[in-house]
């Protein structure tokens, strides 16, 4: 499980997933959590602009991050 160093009050969760490098760009980050592919603390999650704050599990393609 990898870690994510939050240095502010949240991110959105298609940024992180674009900071981790789990996809190529913003519109592909879009599409994996409209289609489902992105659990949030153990459940999917579609909000694309969803705040991600520190304590959150994000999943995503076999990989996790815990935001810290």
């Amino acid at each position: 499980m990898q870690t994510f160093t939050l240095e502010g009050e949240y991110i959105q969760l298609i940024q992180l997933l674009k900071v981790m490098n789990w996809v190529e760009h913003g519109a592909m980050a879009q599409w994996v959590v409209e289609e489902g592919l992105v659990k949030y603390n153990g459940a999917v999650d579609y909000r694309k602009r969803l705040k991600v704050r520190v304590g959150d599990l994000v999943e995503f393609d076999g990989n996790k991050v815990k935001v810290i």
